[in-house]
């Protein structure tokens, strides 16, 4: 396959990429209590090596805002940076196991309702989260998507004290460059080919730096350092190497090490696997992206990352959604951005410094609504309540807990879903007939029948009347747990003493009022 054949559509698509992920990868490191220069290495590695190796066209890594809270307390529980680094390297080789036992297949067992609600809520998160920025109050660091933040907050006190701080110069160029990014996606991309090459978010970003230039010394409309990105200037090359960090293996053999490290491992795993499975959703193409070459990808990324002083990795819905909206085709998308990562934390760190914090908020916004459309909220509605009620709880888990708590009660609601609906399928039931003083009563078995279906079934017979004539038909039972086995057991005795007839009809033949049902089941295979 020709890589570069759809490098019209990836170029444009890494620019913007980078400038969202550029915010998040230093505000997760710093939210991280890690030095803002691992977040940067992070997303470079994410970007050339894990999306070099990957087998997702559209996914995205780098370090996740998930993580951040492991990381934070790690290094204080570890006793240094170095000492976290060792459980970076293992816990990637820990994933490379997980790829050899092929564990990716994991990710699969999580309902579409749940994905949908973790996009959705992960959307409603980055628009929440980004109000402040968008109005020149950056306390809190970008990447914090936890309810509860860092600087003691939550999510809605936040977006409330930033209304008592608003920075007109940080508010303006934030309008201007919103202004610019809708006008671009409704109006301007529709009209020639040169605004479909060249991106909104670039323009506007090109237009932020311009303004914070020209406002300078302008009381009321200058904006300060705080609000523009802050990438670390290296003074020199010795400088530069400064800035990386090496894992301290005289550790490894620390229990606290390895605990470490298989949390993220199994953390950073299953982020990735939820975020493969909710881009392969986005994919205008529907591409499927083979999960288990995913999580060697993945280690082999967390490895480097941890042996050169860079945060955990993961692929990451934010930066995956802002490709696949941009119209990135293929993984040139991804590793172009970690070279533009690269080159300009090397070449033009200033230039980057003079990017206002709010601008990219503007970019982040546009992200946010287009994974939390209100139309997505009425489709789901109208799929009905099995649908609605495990997407809802994943959304509101997210914004008022965090990614992996929300996504986990969204779970275990669809779980108990699908025990309600096996409760209800368990069984047919056909009353024919009221002939010669007895009730004629069919019950058809379903294919499969498990414990979870004991409640119904003993239900059921236990409300037969007397002096029935019940047909148990079980020709289209291929399982049938050993559970109902006893049920039906039991019940051929109770039956006897209510008058109750039973015919059995199984692919053996017809039996009337069975003395055991086991030798009908005990040498069926699971599956036809």
């Amino acid at each position: 396959m020709n890589i570069f054949k759809n490098l019209k559509n990836d170029l444009p698509a890494s620019i913007v990429v980078f400038f969202v992920a550029l915010p998040l990868c230093l505000g997760i490191a710093l939210a991280s209590g890690a030095p803002l220069f691992s977040g940067l290495i992070a997303g470079i590695v994410g970007g050339i090596i894990v999306g070099a190796m990957s087998g997702s066209q559209i996914g995205v890594s780098g370090p996740a805002a998930g993580l951040a809270a492991i990381v934070l307390t790690s290094i204080g529980a570890l006793g240094g940076y170095e000492n976290f680094l060792v459980a970076v390297v293992l816990g990637g080789a820990i994933q490379l196991l997980f790829g050899v036992l092929r564990a990716g297949i994991i990710g699969y067992y999580f309902p579409s309702s749940v994905i949908k609600g973790m996009l959705t809520g992960i959307g409603i998160i980055i628009i929440l989260k980004q109000i402040p920025h968008f109005f020149g109050y950056d306390v809190n660091p970008e990447g914090d998507f936890a309810f509860f933040q860092v600087d003691g907050e939550n999510t809605f006190s936040e977006i409330i004290n930033a209304l008592n701080f608003i920075s007109p110069g940080a508010t303006f160029i934030a309008v201007i460059g919103l202004g610019i990014l809708i006008l671009w996606d409704k109006v301007l991309v529709k009209k020639a080919k040169i605004f479909q090459l060249v991106q909104g978010p670039l323009v506007a970003v090109v237009i932020g730096i311009i303004f914070y230039n020209i406002t300078k010394g302008i009381d009321g409309f200058s904006i300060a350092s705080e609000h523009l990105v802050s990438v670390p200037i290296p003074g020199d090359l010795q400088s530069f190497l400064g800035q990386f960090s090496f894992p301290n293996f005289g550790v490894i053999l620390q229990t606290d090490v390895w605990i470490t490290a298989f949390t993220i491992a199994l953390v950073a795993s299953l982020e990735t696997l939820l975020c493969v499975e909710a881009t392969d959703k986005l994919d205008p193409e529907k591409r499927v992206t083979p999960t288990n070459k995913e999580l060697f990808a993945q280690g082999t990324g967390n490895i480097i990352s941890g042996m050169i002083g860079g945060l955990p990795i993961t692929q990451v819905i934010v930066r995956s959604s802002a490709n696949i909206q941009s119209g990135g085709k293929t993984k040139m998308s991804a590793i172009i951005h970690g070279f533009l990562l690269l080159i300009s934390v090397i070449i033009i760190p200033r230039l980057l410094n003079m990017i206002p914090l709010s601008v990219l908020a503007a970019v982040l916004l546009i992200v946010g609504y287009k994974l939390a459309k209100p139309s997505l909220f009425k489709k789901m509605y109208v799929m009905g309540w099995k649908q609605f009620i495990p997407f809802t709880v994943t959304v509101v888990g997210i914004v008022f807990t965090d990614l992996l708590i929300g996504i986990g009660l969204g779970l275990m609601v669809g779980v108990v879903v699908i025990l309600i609906k096996s409760y209800q399928n368990s069984h047919f039931l056909h009353i024919e007939d009221k002939s010669n003083g007895k009730h004629k009563i069919i019950m058809t078995l379903a294919e499969e029948v498990t414990f979870f279906n004991k409640g119904a079934i003993l239900k059921e017979l236990d409300q037969l009347p007397e002096y029935t004539y019940l047909t148990l038909d079980v020709r289209k039972t291929r399982y049938l747990d050993n559970d109902i086995i006893e049920i039906l057991e039991d019940f051929s005795e109770k039956a006897k003493n209510r008058h109750i007839d039973i015919k059995l009809i199984s692919e053996r033949g017809v039996v009337e009022n069975p003395d055991s049902y086991i030798q009908f089941f005990k040498l069926r295979p699971r599956s036809a």
